[in-house]
């Protein structure tokens, strides 16, 4: 059975009917579209619909049917719904993701290809072949708008590729809306897709002649960014390994943000904050040189819409007790309809090797943000390894890289 079978059986029969007509696919007038259980014998009878086409026509078809399955996910759907807030494409009143799909592939084609880069995003954010990066303020708005800022950084990606002059490129530039999970703010984020034709490959297909040929197959490579101008983070996706997405980070910052100093990398990974929730054990170990750990502050967001920050100002309680002994019973660590949106950690490293006593501050947030800025990546990682052990971060997805080459 076709791989985009589960499309077709879950699209609404008016959409796909749509979709097939815009695509020159004719059924008769008694086609029964709502065949009962959307089974096998409807996928089969939309496929002796398609195996009536010229055979280019069909295998187009079929492989844009294959694409859309692709992104017929949950990600798909949060990638859909942020790029097309961030277009104003209205998908109230739609029956979920394949109907969107097939309505964007419709009315919307180059949408497609932004959902697909945003989907990826989603799939391995925080994996291999996906960087974030941390910049300061630097007293000056990011220039993202600046088309001469956006070709030099193109002009960089070129070299970073290490791709000829002659390879033609393109970048395409775009906004969408990403929605918290927990508060349901929106922020808008600049994303770019840069398209770059790499090397041609040789492969064997069948000629005009119906004889197997050798042709040149052009391939493209994909570099990501996703700009969170009011956070101050960028996101990078691009094979080659972090040597290569520190490169895309310095550029960025050179042409886009100036004023900033260097970007400093801060892993996306899922955080837990829940175990904050009550008075945590933050174990350590002799070797990590660690003297004092604590919860400096507490953001809580509320199912009514309102918001509270606590932060620890007395040296002889903890924000635990202080919650306690002010609120009892109605702390929003007890009471309901309260969750923990942000958590700060003091890590106090004890004096050694010469060393004076010195503290590492991490922010945590929720969904996926994680924050310690200024510091070199041996700290880094070592917070982080901390993080790991005190069930605060979860585990990083195992994944590819995030975008593959095509034809």
């Amino acid at each position: 059975m076709a791989s985009y079978s589960g499309l077709l059986r879950k699209a609404p029969p008016a959409r796909l009917k749509a979709f097939l007509e815009a695509r020159h696919v004719t059924a008769p007038d008694d086609f029964d579209w709502t065949s009962e259980g959307r089974g096998t014998k409807f996928v089969r009878s939309i496929e002796d619909l398609l195996s009536g086409l010229p055979d280019r026509q069909q295998d187009k078809v079929k492989a844009e049917l294959d694409h859309l399955h692709t992104l017929a996910d949950a990600n798909g759907l949060t990638a859909s719904e942020r790029v097309c807030a961030g277009q104003g494409i209205d998908l109230e009143g739609l029956e979920g993701i394949q109907d969107i799909l097939l309505m964007l592939a419709i009315s919307h084609p180059k949408i497609i290809d932004r959902v697909s880069a945003d989907t990826s995003l989603l799939r391995f954010s925080g994996g291999k072949g996906w960087a974030g990066f941390q910049l300061d303020h630097g007293g000056k708005p990011w220039a993202l708008d600046d088309e001469n800022a956006r070709s030099a950084f193109l002009r960089d990606v070129m070299d970073i590729l290490d791709v000829a002059e002659h390879r033609r490129s393109e970048a395409d530039w775009f906004k969408s809306i990403r929605i918290h999970p927990t508060t349901g703010e929106e922020t808008e984020i600049t994303q770019a897709t840069i398209y770059v034709e790499d090397r041609a490959e040789s492969e064997l297909a069948f000629g005009a002649s119906a004889t197997l040929e050798r042709q040149l197959v052009q391939k493209v490579v994909e570099v990501g960014l996703a700009c969170d101008a009011k956070s101050r983070i960028v996101e990078i996706a691009a094979r080659g390994g972090k040597k290569v997405r520190d490169k895309y980070a310095a550029s960025f910052t050179k042409h886009f943000a100036p004023d900033s100093a260097a970007p400093v990398e801060v892993p996306r990974r899922e955080v837990r904050l829940d175990v904050l929730r009550s008075q945590p054990k933050f174990t350590t170990e002799p070797a990590d040189g660690v003297e004092q750990v604590e919860v400096s502050s507490l953001d809580f967001y509320s199912v009514g819409g309102g918001f509270a920050r606590f932060e620890k100002r007395g040296e002889d309680e903890t924000i635990y007790q202080f919650l306690e002994r002010r609120f009892g019973a109605m702390s929003p660590l007890r009471s309901g309809g309260w969750a923990i949106i942000a958590a700060t950690l003091r890590i106090v490293i004890e004096a050694r090797d010469g060393k004076r006593q010195r503290t590492l501050t991490v922010t945590l947030k929720t969904p996926n943000t994680t924050t310690l800025p200024n510091k070199t990546e041996t700290d880094r990682h070592f917070v982080f390894g901390l993080l790991e052990r005190w069930e605060l971060l979860a585990p990083p997805p195992n994944t590819d890289d995030l975008f593959e080459d095509f034809a």
